[in-house]
């Protein structure tokens, strides 16, 4: 890698980390290419990214940005998996890593508060952004679902006392 692309990378890299609220930091070490990919794939349903990078390369970036604090973590095999939703990246990393054990989750940050991998582990148990959501549009819907059934009670009571009069009056 020329020196030019790896500044292009270094200032790539410090954009992501400032436009990003959640970076998890991990090893993969013995993972093979079909998990890397199955990892990806499933990173990118979640609306969040896995990448290996260079760890020289990610020191110099962090330098500045709210995951400076991060950069003892990156020796070794390492990889970063970021998300701007605050959970998808750490609960796709902790979930994949419960079932292969070649990706070890080192710690990470949220925003400036940087987290162990307990930390980490306790962030992906959190609903995430979606789920959270759907749970208050389902409070909001259930309120208005309630009234538009009691505004039509008192409709649904004049027409079954109408159709009655009306069965009298055919009666007589």
């Amino acid at each position: 890698m020329d020196r030019k692309t790896k500044e292009e990378t270094v200032a790539s890299l410090h954009r992501l980390f400032d436009e990003t609220a959640l970076l998890v930091v991990a090893h993969y070490s013995g993972m093979t290419v079909a998990h890397m990919t199955e990892l990806r794939a499933k990173m990118g349903e979640a609306g969040a990214s896995f990448r290996v990078i260079k760890n020289r390369l990610t020191r110099l970036a962090l330098e500045g940005t709210k995951f400076h604090p991060l950069n003892t973590l990156f020796t070794g095999p390492t990889a970063i998996a970021y998300s701007a939703d605050p959970v998808a990246a750490a609960k796709v990393a902790v979930d994949f890593a419960k079932t292969n054990r070649n990706l070890v989750v080192l710690g990470g940050a949220l925003n400036e508060d940087q987290l162990d991998p307990d930390g980490i582990k306790a962030l992906a148990s959190l609903p995430s952004l979606d789920e959270l959501r759907s749970k208050i549009v389902g409070m909001v819907s259930t309120p208005a679902t309630r009234i538009a059934s009691v505004v039509q009670a008192p409709a649904g009571q004049l027409a079954r006392v109408v159709g009655a009069y009306a069965e009298t009056d055919k009666a007589a």
